[in-house]
């Protein structure tokens, strides 16, 4: 019978490898927030206004429960955001096609721009981040972030 040996682990897989990994996505997530959050106090939100703005703008005419499974909060907080981002005219809310009662929704002119004003420091993060490490930055960064995520929500992300 064959000798099966284990693979030897790689050494960039080290408890102190995956540990600096971690504290790199803790620190890197609250710099890429920093900019939007003070734009958001400005207006008395938070961040899951932003999600909300963001994942609207990204999917038009999303509907309020695919919205709900792409944030994975409850029907009464995305409620009580998503009242507020309508009231205040960020977003508005269709009647389905074949269901009046469902609501898609989408993001009006100010909502655009508000999504635009929350995303551009972002953008060029993420670009002087990519213009950094080079050409193959990008693949790499986004296998490894697809890898982070439960597989069963990779499908949400667009090619």
């Amino acid at each position: 019978m064959a000798d099966i040996k284990t693979a030897p682990r790689p050494a960039d897989l080290d408890e102190e490898a995956l540990r600096r990994g971690m504290e790199l996505l803790f620190y890197a997530y609250r710099d890429f927030t920093a900019e939007p959050d003070e734009i958001l106090a400005t207006y008395g939100f938070g961040r899951a206004h932003h999600r909300v703005i963001y994942f609207v703008g990204r999917n038009p005419r999303i509907t309020v429960s695919e919205l709900l499974g792409i944030l994975r909060i409850t029907k009464q907080s995305l409620s009580r955001v998503l009242g507020q981002l309508v009231r205040e005219g960020f977003i508005v809310q269709h009647p389905g096609p074949r269901d009046r009662r469902q609501r898609l929704l989408e993001l009006t002119p100010k909502g655009i721009e508000m999504e635009r004003m929350l995303s551009e420091p972002q953008r060029q993060r993420i670009a002087a981040a990519y213009r950094d490490a080079g050409p193959q930055a990008v693949d790499a960064y986004q296998t490894v972030m697809l890898g982070i995520m439960n597989p069963d929500q990779r499908r949400r992300v667009k090619p």
